[in-house]
Formats: structure tokens, C-alpha cells, sequence
């Protein structure tokens, strides 16, 4: 059966797509041009829109523009946004372009969880295991927690040694998150275990918020340079933080 469209709704639609498109806003008769309806029609649909918050004007007058409504509108739909469903593609074709394993993580209160990993096809793989919390000071992961996810650093005797290649002064630690944040990635250098480098990009929000990491983990004698894989991790996190409404 044909899909039945009510034809007010459609026209309301129409200038809300208008305005969208229009820098300045516009007024009821070139509202009325556009969308192929006469002004006193227009009129009323966009008093209609008025009431509901969907559109605005001065209240003198003046040019229609979109209203404040379709804000909590939109902040209601990015919220639900189900940023595993999102990301999964992009880990997809950041696995391809690496030849790499990557991963997404998600912050939490104190650490970040492992939460979907694309494997490498090498014969010889670095595992992501899902579920697993990234230590702040030993994974590139964690660096992206402390250098944009608003987390104070670990205290000095937290800062365990995992190989001889953890930073474990809080100084040293403090000046490799202001590095992180200045560049916008972390890399480690089997840090966390020995034969394995990473490097993790920030993902951010709608409102600039922390909301996901993307890295790429591999063995250390395939990947001796994390930095070799920048430029296809960074298109991923910026993709996905344009998915999520962020970057704006």
C-alpha cells in the first residue's frame, strides 16, 4: 500500500528545510515562493511552527529562522546515538588501511573500557580483549583519558611499573599528557607490555565531551612507529565525532 503524507505536514516540513538553508533567515512570502504555496498559508503554518518553538523571529518582525526546539530535539537524538553501531564501519576500515587491530573504548568514572576490536589479518596479532580497562598511565587509550577526559593524573604510588618502559614519575607523566593534548593522539611504546605499540585518537561529543577513543595496537617489531598510522586514525575519530554532532 502507498504510504499516505499529510500534505500540511509536508509543506511545515518544506520551510523548516528552507531555513535550514538559509544563513539570514526568510520571510513569509519568499517562505511561501519556495515551498509553492500562497503567503496567507504560509502564514499560518509558520505561526503553527512559532508556537511549538520549531521557528522564531524578532518580536518586531523580521525573517523566520530555525528555533531553539529543534535543538533539544537534536540533543535528544545524539543521545541516543548507539556510538558502537556508529564506529563499528570506521574500525572496519581502519583495520584495512592499517593492517592493524584497532579498537574503540568508551570513558568511564576512572578508566576506559575496551568495547569492539576489528583484528588484524597478520598471522601474528596484538588482541584487543573487550571488557578490559585501560591503564591510565601505561596505554595510549589511557593517555587520551587524561589529556582530554577531564580525569586527574594517578597518584604517584598507582603508577606501577608494567615493564621497564612505563612511565611511573607523576612529573614525567604530567608533561606526556600536556604533549598528548597539544598534538591531539597518544602513542605508547610497549608500555603496557613490552612487545606491543599503540597509538589512540579523542572522539569527541556535541558538546565537546570526551566520547569515545579510537586506537590502533600492533606488534612492536611491525609497527616500530605508531605515528605510521596517524593520518587514517585521525580520518576515523573525525568521522565519527561528525556522526555523533560533534566537531562543530
Amino acid at each position: 500500500m502507498a504510504q499516505r503524507t499529510v500534505g500540511s505536514v509536508v509543506r511545515a516540513l518544506q520551510l523548516l528545510e528552507e531555513l535550514r538553508d538559509s544563513e539570514a533567515g526568510l520571510g513569509v512570502n519568499e517562505l511561501a515562493r519556495r515551498i509553492g504555496v500562497n503567503a496567507s498559508t504560509a502564514s499560518r503554518l509558520l505561526a503553527t511552527l512559532e508556537a511549538a518553538g520549531m521557528v522564531q523571529r524578532d518580536p518586531t518582525g523580521g525573517p523566520y529562522r530555525l528555533g531553539l526546539a529543534l535543538v533539544t530535539l537534536a540533543d535528544r537524538v545524539l543521545s541516543r546515538l548507539d556510538v558502537q553501531a556508529l564506529a563499528r564501519p570506521l574500525l572496519v576500515e581502519l583495520m584495512e588501511r592499517t593492517g592493524e587491530t584497532a579498537t574503540l573504548s568508551l570513558p568511564g568514572e576512572r578508566e576506559t573500557i575496551t568495547v569492539d576490536s576489528v583484528p588484524s589479518r597478520a598471522s601474528v596479532v596484538s588482541m584487543a580483549r573487550l571488557g578490559r580497562p585501560s591503564v591510565l598511565h601505561a596505554t595510549a587509550v589511557g593517555k587520551v583519558m587524561l589529556a582530554f577526559g577531564g580525569r586527574p593524573l594517578p597518584r604517584e604510588r598507582d603508577l606501577r611499573p608494567l615493564t621497564p618502559r612505563t612511565i611511573t614519575d607523576r612529573a614525567d607523566l604530567a608533561s606526556e599528557i600536556r604533549a598528548v593534548r597539544e598534538r591531539g593522539f597518544a602513542t605508547v611504546f610497549g608500555e603496557r607490555e613490552i612487545d606491543v605499540n599503540a597509538i589512540a585518537a579523542p572522539v569527541f561529543g556535541r558538546g565537546g565531551e570526551l566520547a569515545a577513543i579510537l586506537g590502533v595496537q600492533a606488534p612492536a617489531a611491525r609497527l616500530p612507529d605508531p605515528t605510521a598510522v596517524l593520518a587514517p586514525l585521525l580520518d576515523a575519530a573525525e568521522a565519527l565525532t561528525r556522526a555523533l554532532g560533534g566537531g562543530s
